[in-house]
């Protein structure tokens, strides 16, 4: 794996504005990198598919569908206030002290990115009561630099249901390893099955990949729903950009820092993972020496939560790839982890075939 060319796309990923419902951008930066590794296709939800090409692969095999989803947490214009200020919804789970004060960018109706600040009552003007209580999103607003609606409206063609998205730049910090930007919930996911696939691109597999990046993830895995009906796959392995622990919990209780290796859950509150197809994750890890940790999550879900109930039921395993403060306007992610992650789903790849996938 070009470590040069991989961050390069990790960082178009990254940057690309794709919130949920809305991820015409980075669907496009997907479909680019994807034309050369299969045939792609979408559908009206924006789902992108994209069916391997390379190798001899392998014929009326099983159908092993790589997931990751292409959405990122944002918000939508819900109001445009007399003095030109924008109230707003989330899109996604967000913590309210985590939003103010950030830089975001509006789409307006003729495609263009309007930037802003999320801008809450100053405290000069606040009450005792009102600097005493906790932040409410209801009590923010979206400051574009307008003084009226009109404005708003006439000036920069922003109108209610605009999307709008973190404005953060990818960074690479190589003397640490370390990278920072947005949406690595799940850009980070979207950019492993990429490489895996043009690891494997070459390569004669006893499985059929077909790769499905879902989108509208975060508003309750709304594309894989239609994605895992599409794809109809006999097993499933979904990329999640996972919140790292290391910064909030004892040392005993990590089980998703940064710097360790690809997290493999046992359970969270979607999926109780197959434990047979974990097993053999596990014990692949294990002989080619590549770095996992396990985890027993109590809340949180991914897309596997959808596609391991379709048809007849799929095994599916779910490898994470930490990221500090992810549904919020930046992560922290190393390279290590993610390039485990795909070394550890290549070789997984490599081993299946219909009898171990039968025996799952």
């Amino acid at each position: 794996m070009d470590k040069k060319q991989t961050l390069s796309m990790i960082e178009e990923l990254s940057n690309a504005p794709g919130v949920s419902g809305f991820e015409d951008e980075a669907a496009a930066v997907i479909r680019a990198y994807g034309a050369e590794l299969g045939a792609v296709s979408e559908d009206a939800m924006r789902n992108v598919y994209l069916r391997r090409r390379g190798g001899e692969g392998a014929g009326e095999g099983p159908v092993l569908m790589l997931d990751a989803h292409s959405d990122e947490v944002g918000f939508m214009v819900r109001a445009i206030k007399p003095n030109g200020m924008l109230e707003f919804i989330t899109l996604g789970g967000w913590t309210a002290n985590t939003i103010p004060a950030h830089k975001v960018l509006v789409r307006n109706m003729d495609g263009k990115y309007i930037p802003g600040i999320v801008a809450t009552k100053p405290p000069h003007y606040q009450s005792e009561v009102e600097r005493k209580a906790a932040l409410e999103i209801s009590g923010m607003v979206i400051d574009i630099g307008a003084v009226s609606a009109r404005e708003v409206r006439e000036e920069y063609r922003i109108s209610i249901a605009a999307p709008v998205v973190p404005d953060v730049r990818f960074e690479y910090r190589e003397a640490h390893d370390i990278m920072i930007g947005k949406a690595f919930d799940d850009r980070l996911g979207c950019a492993a099955v990429l490489a895996v696939l043009k690891e494997l691109s070459e390569e004669k597999l006893a499985v059929n990949i077909t790769a499905a990046f879902a989108s509208q993830e975060e508003m309750g895995l709304r594309g894989a729903a239609v994605s895992a009906q599409t794809v109809k796959p006999d097993i499933a392995i979904s990329f999640e950009g996972c919140p790292a622990d290391d910064t909030v919990l004892e040392n005993y209780a990590v089980q998703t820092a940064i710097k360790r290796g690809p997290m493999l859950r046992h359970i969270d509150a979607r999926m109780v993972t197959n434990p047979r197809f974990m097993r053999f994750a596990l014990d692949i890890a294990a002989q080619k020496h590549i770095p996992v940790q396990e985890a027993v999550r109590t809340g949180g879900a991914t897309n596997g939560g959808v596609i391991h109930l379709i048809g007849k039921a799929v095994p599916v395993i779910v490898i994470g790839i930490p990221a500090r403060y992810i549904h919020t306007h930046h992560a922290i992610a190393s390279y290590s982890d993610f390039e485990n992650s795909v070394n550890l789903a290549r070789e997984v790849i490599r081993g299946l075939n219909a009898s171990i996938i039968s025996g799952f």
